[in-house]
């Protein structure tokens, strides 16, 4: 089979794309022959190294997290699934043809929703979920802040808490104010002011996907007994600083049913994520550093 694999870490060049021997089928495992992965933002910063202190690879790695394609064989333990269905799940190594996925974690994929911008859904619809629910534990009438609103995890994360009841309000930065109007918020705020978010007043819950320097002026918006739930990077000393308020981090794990749900409202018109371009899984290293250069939704990688 083809895959993109590197064998070092570095800039987009280390990508090939090249033959690699097909994944092993476990006994509790779905061979997917893949349509389409998507790009996260992992999938670049672990290729250069950044990252690698947390998370070391082994080489020649294959990246990837999401996979929408068809059931080409499962294992022996495996019920319930047919030769051919078309599924989609978060998984690992998915820059490839052939995916081999645990089969608890696959997902059947809607009828009538388009297989390939499917694979954009898995980790951030997962992540943005599970950001909400478990993270933040938003409920109903509370308020909470979505940063990134304009990105795909924090598009998610803005219908989850919206079908939960919320009031939402985005956060983005203040020449993007007008693009938040789109989406289906109670107001949006300037997060690079520091005066536009005192503004906002005490809320429940802020789901972060920026952190980093803007993580503490957040938190000081939080109420006591709030929660403050990031998907990137903050100082160490924070929960320290906020004790009054729950800081965690989300880690997204597979979970079938979730991605059915969300990819058939996907399908039915009650949740929309953009996806910016489809490319083929050759080209996989000028997809990295389009993302990576920011300034677009998400990327999905055929395989044809």
């Amino acid at each position: 089979m083809k895959a993109v694999r590197f064998h070092e870490y570095g800039g987009p060049e280390v990508l090939h794309y090249e033959d690699a021997p097909e994944p092993v089928l476990g006994r509790d495992a779905v061979l997917i022959e893949a349509d389409a992965t998507s790009v996260n933002p992992h999938d670049w910063k672990s290729r250069s190294g950044i990252l690698q202190a947390v998370f070391p690879l082994e080489f020649p790695h294959t990246p990837g997290f999401d996979v929408s394609g068809i059931v080409r064989a499962f294992g022996e333990d495996v019920r319930g699934f047919r030769i051919g269905e078309r599924v989609l799940a978060m998984a690992e190594h998915t820059y490839a043809e052939l995916v081999a996925v645990p089969a608890a974690t696959v997902a059947r994929l809607p009828e009538g929703l388009d297989p390939v911008d499917a694979a954009a859904l898995p980790t951030v619809a997962l992540t943005g979920d599970q950001l909400v629910r478990d993270v933040c534990r938003v409920t109903a009438g509370q308020t909470v802040l979505v940063t990134g609103a304009l990105g795909s995890v924090g598009r998610v994360a803005i219908y989850v808490a919206n079908t939960l009841g919320a009031r939402v309000i985005a956060g983005v930065r203040g020449r993007q104010l007008g693009d938040a109007a789109s989406l289906q918020v109670d107001g949006a705020v300037a997060i690079d002011d520091p005066e536009a978010i005192a503004r906002i007043g005490k809320i429940d819950a802020v789901a972060d996907m920026i952190g980093r320097e803007l993580a503490p002026s957040l938190l000081a918006q939080i109420r006591p007994g709030g929660h403050y739930g990031y998907a990137s990077r903050i100082a160490e000393d924070l929960a320290e600083r906020f004790p009054d308020v729950s800081v965690a981090r989300v880690h997204a794990m597979p979970t079938a049913d979730t991605l059915h749900r969300i990819a058939q409202d996907v399908r039915d018109g009650r949740f929309s994520l953009p996806v910016s371009a489809r490319m083929h899984l050759s080209e996989a290293g000028t997809a990295q550093e389009r993302m990576a250069a920011g300034g677009g939704q998400k990327i999905v990688l055929t395989m044809r």
